[in-house]
């Protein structure tokens, strides 16, 4: 009832004022164009249910720079190749720190973040640590096993599941996206903690992988109270205190995992490290920063690897497998590929990588089209700058929009169709810089996991379609098949991707 009448309250309010006024900023001179706003809730009408979608279509009125206020935050939105290469290049430094959106101060989340810490002296630990712990090239190469026995698991799984259906006089159909997001789950559970979290023993595991799908639900949720400060205690859509509770289960479990490592650590085998082992093994050089990370912290960089990790692989897989089935003769030609290098007798393997040119570029492609977090992870200015000839205040929110950004005339030629042809010969990578192409980011706040999300995205894409032939669902067609999306902490397919698998290769599974 109290969240009814705020709500009411709040929106008439701000519908008399409408009655009387509709005017512009006052120093809209001196900061980007872009859409007039509505008194007390600005451009907040202008985002609708797809943001990164709706600021592309007003790019061709304001152009590739445009200034939004969402309530009291003002906003610019990058979204052009020519922009963001002054962004990056140029004003990286200004605009490197995070603003934490509210439903993530939860336990103080946020302050424990690297993705969404403030930049600083912690920062810069933590981010160190993540690159030597757990995503040098030594140390990936090291783990090579562990994404092969997860994609393994995975299509066994399928396999199984399928000729069950089939059995039962069933089509025979799975939802791929499930068992995409249970492989990349356990994928971060063995690199960070050594366990297989969905194994039908591991009664935690499957605890917390129900927790961390609320908490990812609610981190991906709108929040007005993130736009007008005035409703931060109140909450009115119960998001924060949706995620206290759910985050809390979260952490309890992750704690449990923690002090088992602590206990067991004196008889653990130095050799068989993994990332929890850095992170409680961590000791400061004196010089800055803490002496150790607290274990609050520890908790926090676990579950964070879980947010990265899970739905950013799974989804971009997920869109490669469904742009090959709207284009089939780019599937022929991946899968030709994998025959000419791979054979079918025996499995794919990381080093095969490297030799299957066609198959990276559907890769790069599918990430031109399908950023997983496509307006990134918001900037925020620490100081007021001068951007392009536009005056950008202190505390200035920016989206990058790297999905627009990816269709941008200017840079791509045809740039709405998938080509993954457009990336043979090229030397175009997701490095970061080139700024036509920036699927994780670039300057320092680039996604600290490329590396590894390279490995296991070509190794999942490859193993799939080395191993299946994969059919659409009844009354489905390549033309008819929907490829709309859904926001939350990453965009995926607002229909999952449902498709029969057909065994394709002879051998034998270890």
């Amino acid at each position: 009832m109290m969240s009814l009448l705020v709500w009411s309250s709040f929106f008439i309010s701000a519908a008399l004022i409408l009655l009387f006024s509709r005017k512009k900023s006052g120093n809209g001179k001196q900061q980007p164009p872009g859409p007039p706003g509505w008194p007390i809730i600005g451009n907040i009408l202008d985002l609708g249910t797809i943001p990164h979608q709706e600021f592309y279509k007003l790019r061709s009125k304001y152009g590739p720079v445009l200034w939004l206020k969402l309530g009291s935050v003002n906003t610019m939105v990058i979204q052009s190749a020519k922009a963001a290469t002054e962004f990056f290049k140029n004003h990286d430094h200004i605009f490197c720190d995070r603003k934490s959106p509210i439903v993530l101060t939860a336990h103080n989340y946020y302050q424990g973040s690297l993705a969404l810490g403030r930049y600083g002296v912690y920062w810069r630990i933590i981010r160190r640590l993540c690159s030597m712990e757990l995503l040098v090239n030594k140390r990936i190469n090291e783990t090579a096993y562990i994404r092969v026995k997860c994609i393994d698991n995975m299509i066994e799984n399928i396999e199984e599941d399928s000729s069950a259906a089939q059995a039962r006089g069933e089509l025979g159909e799975v939802d791929l996206s499930q068992y995409l997001f249970f492989m990349a789950f356990n994928l971060v559970g063995k690199l960070t903690l050594s366990r297989d979290l969905l194994d039908s023993h591991s009664k935690e595991g499957q605890e917390f992988f129900e927790a961390m799908k609320k908490v990812v639900e609610w981190a991906g949720k709108p929040n007005l109270a993130d736009f007008f400060p005035f409703l931060k205690r109140l909450d009115p859509q119960g998001i924060k205190r949706n995620m206290v509770r759910d985050m809390g289960c979260s952490l309890k479990i992750v704690s449990g995992f923690v002090n088992e490592r602590i206990e067991e650590q004196c008889s653990r085998e130095k050799t068989n490290k993994d990332f929890l082992d850095g992170l409680l093994e961590y000791e400061g050089d004196g010089k800055e920063g803490p002496d150790r990370i607290s274990d609050q912290n520890v908790k926090i960089i676990i579950l964070e690897m879980f947010f990265a990790g899970s739905e950013t692989n799974s989804s971009t897989i997920e869109w490669a497998i469904a742009e090959l089935l709207r284009n089939p003769e780019f599937m022929r030609k991946t899968k030709e590929e994998l025959d000419q290098v791979v054979g079918q007798k025996r499995k794919v393997e990381e080093k095969d990588i490297d030799k299957l040119p066609y198959l990276k570029a559907v890769v790069k492609e599918t990430l031109r089209l399908h950023p997983p977090v496509p307006l990134l992870l918001p900037r925020n200015s620490m100081q007021e700058t001068n951007f392009m000839g536009y005056l950008i205040p202190k505390n200035t929110q920016v989206f990058v929009n790297a999905w627009a950004i990816g269709r941008d005339p200017e840079c791509w030629e045809d740039p709405m169709s998938f080509k993954p042809e457009r990336f043979l010969g090229s030397n175009i990578e997701i490095k970061g810089q080139n700024f036509g192409f920036i699927p994780f980011g670039s300057g320092r706040r680039i996604c600290v996991g490329i590396s590894l999300a390279e490995r296991a995205l070509h190794l999942g894409v490859a193993s799939l379609l080395h191993y299946f032939d994969w059919e659409l669902g009844k009354d489905v067609t390549p033309e008819s098949m929907d490829m709309n999306e859904r926001m939350g902490l990453t965009v995926r397919k607002l229909v999952p991707l449902k498709v029969i698998p057909k065994k394709r290769v002879m051998l034998e599974r270890s």
